[in-house]
């Protein structure tokens, strides 16, 4: 059974709070090890995964026509919140239509070595620090058959709440870790096999014309510089996907999506 919350000031979803405030959920979560999801598909995604689940947060409405969620989250030992629209959005600091949040425990990160001896085709992104394009990386990561995704240190948070709606929960399904000391790191993918094959559409070499491989790294960097000079160190091949004239790039997530479905068997 759900328990009301009627105060947003209640200590038992103080952790829900200030949402849209980045530097504020940067310093919470750290503190205390935690993230947030929101949504019904992201929620349900956390519940069915191995995550721990600490609690859900739900307005009246959502849980009359949720009432399964509540049910799978309790039998999680999670805890579940029920709150009228106002509460709700009080506690969120803005108006979530969805009427789903869930507050989960961060696990310590994934270790390389591990990932690299189960993978076979990996995604590996530098310094792309916009939420939605993580989450998007994410989320095509999954649907192409990716089998991890490694970042280097100044990746965003894949994590934050945004990230994870857009990746419609993908976040929590395909393992990831960070990988330093950046860009050396990558000489563990090297020493394991991988071939890297970096998109650039600056080079003279068009994708369809590489021979996907049994073990493959993906390299995508930031939309506006790519790839550093260090990194482009480690790469086998450089690429670029043939466009329409007039049109000098994509969005990296996109540009991923068509690299691993050209690349990837699944």
């Amino acid at each position: 059974m759900a328990d009301n919350i009627e105060d947003p000031t209640d200590r038992r979803v103080a952790l829900y709070r200030g949402l849209r405030d980045a530097d504020l959920r940067r310093t919470v979560e750290a503190d205390h090890g935690v993230f947030v999801a929101e949504g019904l598909r992201t929620v349900s995604v956390l519940l069915e995964s191995s995550w721990p689940v600490i609690s859900i947060l739900l307005t009246a409405n959502r849980a009359a026509s949720a009432g399964g969620l509540i049910s799978t989250a309790e039998q999680r030992g999670a805890s579940a919140y029920v709150a009228g629209a106002d509460v709700f959005d009080a506690v969120a600091g803005f108006h979530v239509h969805r009427g789903v949040l869930a507050l989960a425990e961060r696990v310590p990160s994934r270790d390389p070595q591990r990932l690299l001896q189960e993978a076979d085709a990996l995604v590996v992104v530098e310094g792309v620090n916009d939420h939605e394009n993580i989450g998007s990386i994410f989320r095509n990561a999954a649907a192409l058959g990716a089998d991890a995704v490694l970042m280097d240190p100044t990746c965003c948070d894949p994590l934050y709440r945004r990230s994870l709606r857009v990746s419609l929960g993908n976040v929590l399904r395909v393992p990831f870790t960070r990988l330093a000391p950046w860009p050396e790191g990558l000489s563990k993918l090297k020493e394991a096999g991988f071939d890297f094959i970096a998109l650039d559409p600056r080079s003279p070499v068009a994708l369809h014309s590489v021979a996907p491989t049994r073990k493959l790294a993906v390299m995508v960097g930031s939309e506006g510089g790519g790839l550093s000079e260090a990194a482009r160190t480690y790469v086998d091949h450089t690429v670029r996907i043939p466009m329409a004239r007039g049109v000098d790039s994509l969005n990296v997530a996109t540009a991923l999506a068509i690299a691993l479905d050209r690349l990837v068997e699944r």
